[in-house]
């Protein structure tokens, strides 16, 4: 596993359709080493932080296995790094084998696997196309929030290392399938809800399934 390139932008304003919106999406390769703080990167912010950033998605991985899809789907080609809105354009991550609570070492930094993304309209904003919200969710190449743990630096070239899986936990394709795509795993919901760094955002729609199943929850 490698970190191909670390992206990052303080937050711009962007016309969208009759108004101004505040993004930080746009995301562009760092040059050198770039500082991994609590709060995130270096350099990097959010336009919105009520609804990105902090502890459960502080750093977004995005891995680069996908891009081919997209500039296939989307007849362009290459894309840069960065281009899904990612801090780290990551290889050998993917969504399906990237258990929800693993830790890995990127550069000196300890990063914890916490959610899927669930993308919002900027996402659309970045590549152009309002559409493409929606067939980036359902396609379930969501890439990978993660929380530090510990304090470092990353940077372009750094391997990555698996320090302690999760394999009795969901990957991160699975939580996404769990809470929006399946419709009777009730016990893995279960399992996830006993997540400690599950975050409020995704523990919503797990509860909602159980109780519209009238099952108890635990606790």
């Amino acid at each position: 596993m490698q970190l191909l390139s670390v992206n990052v932008s303080l937050p711009k304003e962007v016309a969208h359709e009759r108004e101004t919106v505040r993004t930080g999406i746009f995301k562009e390769p760092a040059a050198g080493p770039v500082q991994v703080h609590i709060g995130g990167l270096e350099g990097d912010g959010q336009g919105d932080p009520e609804n990105h950033g902090g502890q459960f998605k502080t750093v977004y991985a995005y891995p680069y296995e996908h891009y081919a899809h997209w500039e296939g789907m989307l007849k362009r080609g290459p894309l840069p790094y960065g281009q899904l809105g990612e801090n780290l354009t990551v290889e050998g991550m993917l969504e399906d084998r990237v258990h929800i609570g693993a830790l890995y070492r990127m550069g000196t930094s300890l990063l914890q696997v916490t959610q899927p993304r669930k993308p919002c309209f900027k996402l659309g904003i970045r590549i152009g196309m309002t559409k493409f919200v929606a067939i980036f969710w359902n396609s379930g190449r969501t890439g990978i929030y993660l929380r530090v743990v510990e304090e470092g630096t990353v940077q372009a070239g750094d391997p990555i290392a698996l320090i302690e899986d999760a394999p009795e936990n969901p990957t991160v394709r699975r939580l996404w399938q769990l809470a929006y795509f399946e419709e009777e795993c009730f016990d893995e919901c279960l399992l996830a809800l006993r997540l400690p760094y599950l975050s409020p955002e995704w523990r919503r729609p797990l509860t909602l399934r159980l109780r519209k199943a009238d099952i108890a929850l635990e606790g």
